[in-house]
């Protein structure tokens, strides 16, 4: 593994463990363990910031991986990549607005977006690592080039 596909798997992992803690912080409150839950869904806050670092870092300073599949999938790709980052960028918000409510102890709201968060997040760590095992496990490849050019293919 070259340094180029390093970074990337290191902040999938950070998008998936997020997820799962998300899961288990579900499960925790759903039996009344409140604590639990608040550790967990900490650390599950603590995985997402991670992997924002790791890939905001890696854009800034490497660029981000072109599509190295066949051209005829590459619009197909694009809107899914458009979707991922609209569907990140939505979660990442509710994220952090769910958290305030929760530290806030505005526990009627917190729960109502809560909710509805976690299936967001579900869906954006989906996503995200369908988006790692097209660019670096079935179609390696791609150039690395800044965001904006690979978002919208110049």
């Amino acid at each position: 593994m070259d340094l180029f596909t390093l970074f990337p798997t290191i902040s999938t992992s950070f998008i998936v463990i997020s997820a799962v803690l998300v899961a288990i912080g579900w499960n925790l409150i759903i039996k009344g363990k409140r604590e639990a839950h608040k550790k967990t869904m900490i650390a599950a806050a603590v995985a997402a910031l991670l992997f924002f670092i790791i890939y905001m870092s890696r854009t800034v300073f490497i660029g981000n991986t072109s599509w190295g599949g066949p051209d005829d999938l590459k619009i197909y790709y694009q809107i899914f990549l458009v979707f991922h980052i609209v569907l990140a960028t939505v979660a990442a918000v509710f994220g952090i607005t769910t958290l305030v409510l929760g530290f806030k102890e505005k526990y009627a709201k917190h729960r109502k977006w809560g909710r509805t968060t976690s299936v967001i997040w579900f869906f954006t760590a989906i996503t995200g690592v369908a988006v790692y095992v097209l660019l670096y496990v079935l179609y390696p490849g791609g150039h690395t080039k800044p965001v904006w050019e690979v978002i919208f293919g110049l």
